[in-house]
């Protein structure tokens, strides 16, 4: 079991400019290294330098799949799930903007958040006052 703070927060790869990682992969996120922020799944391990990185960006969401479902029964409000998003924007070595989009979990993202805000100098840039309440816990 990964230990927020310590071996970093596990994740998973949504989508973005990284063509190595594919869609849905699980992994884990780390920002205890004093150069690289990582990401590590399966098969593959990136690794994106902190003075490279320039967008961090956390929020949250509710799955459209279950909003439909809450229009046609007040039951399906009780599978209500929330989704949590990290966003890592970064410079790749040609200088070209690169982005990648990870699942979060929520009860272990605010040590990766406030290493990057350290390491990176960026300030996460919350996207709603909830994700800013739990992202700052």
């Amino acid at each position: 079991m990964v230990s927020a703070g310590h071996l970093g927060s596990r994740g998973e790869y949504l989508g973005g400019t990284e063509p190595q990682i594919r869609t849905n992969t699980p992994g884990t996120l780390q920002a205890f290294d004093n150069v690289y922020f990582v990401f590590s799944g399966p098969k593959v391990s990136v690794r994106i330098p902190y003075e490279r990185i320039n967008l961090l960006e956390y929020g949250q969401d509710v799955s459209e799949h279950f909003s439909a479902m809450m229009l046609i029964s007040p039951m399906f409000q009780l599978m209500k799930k929330r989704q949590h998003y990290l966003t890592v924007g970064f410079e790749d070595n040609e200088g070209r903007q690169q982005a990648l989009v990870f699942r979060v979990n929520k009860s272990e993202i605010r040590t990766i958040l406030v290493s990057l805000e350290a390491k990176t100098g960026q300030r996460v840039q919350y996207q709603d006052a909830e994700a800013r309440k739990e992202g700052k816990g």
